[in-house]
């Protein structure tokens, strides 16, 4: 009885080193594009968020729902998006818009899930651009202010205080 056992021979070294080369070699080729990608900078940064310029309108007497805007500046590599907005004083129905304007130069509001804050940008928020609607609440007076609690999808919550200020100034 013979069993026929594997033997080395240097063809079929050869051929085990040639399959073993081509994997090998993509492994080495991808982890020294990512590591040239990463050295260069390009690898980026998560989102840093801060944010200025925190304002409310001030409603306007018989009007159920006013706008607040915030200028949101992502200092980081990586692009987040602001998806919801809260506050103490206005317990529901406060909303993210973004806005068009029509060939006629009046602009058109549209609700929206959330609003992109690019990255090394500034989502700076205008009647023009975009907004946050929020019920209105008739105690408000011009210097006022009003926390809100910013929620980002990857930047977590910030806290923040709007001014109260009257449309226009």
């Amino acid at each position: 009885m013979t069993t026929s056992a594997w033997t080395p021979t240097p063809r079929r070294l050869a051929d085990t080193a040639l399959a073993a080369l081509a994997p090998i070699c993509a492994c080495v080729l991808a982890l020294g594009a990512l590591a040239v990608w990463t050295a260069t900078g390009n690898a980026g940064t998560p989102a840093r968020i801060g944010v200025t310029d925190a304002r409310l309108f001030l409603p306007s007497r018989g009007v159920p729902e006013t706008a607040a805007f915030f200028k949101i500046t992502n200092t980081g590599g990586a692009q987040d998006r602001l998806v919801g907005v809260t506050s103490s004083e206005v317990p529901e129905g406060i909303s993210l818009s973004s806005h068009r304007m029509t060939a006629g130069g009046s602009a058109h509001r549209r609700p929206t899930e959330s609003l992109p804050v690019p990255a090394e940008g500034t989502l700076d928020m205008s009647p023009l651009s975009s907004d946050v609607t929020v019920p209105a609440a008739a105690r408000w007076q011009a210097g006022d202010l009003v926390p809100f609690t910013l929620h980002f999808e990857h930047s977590g919550r910030m806290e923040v205080l709007a001014v109260v200020v009257r449309p226009g100034s």
